[in-house]
């Protein structure tokens, strides 16, 4: 039986938290920052919990957490 392998590119983008679910950083946050908005940017820096409707799609591509 072979081995189930994690989607490298997910595992990068996305972390389990104590309570299973996902979160991940949102894009836009490095460069060119001087035109976005304090809000704007603010916004940026929290970590964003995935939505339930792809949480499944997600424990495919990272199956062993």
């Amino acid at each position: 039986m072979p081995k189930i392998k994690t989607n490298r590119a997910a595992a990068k983008r996305f972390k389990r938290t104590g309570s299973g679910k996902f979160v991940y950083a949102k894009s836009h946050a490095n460069h060119i920052m001087g035109k976005k908005s304090r809000k704007r940017k603010r916004s940026l820096r929290q970590p964003h919990i995935i939505d339930k409707a792809d949480i499944r799609e997600l424990k495919l591509l990272l199956p062993n957490g």
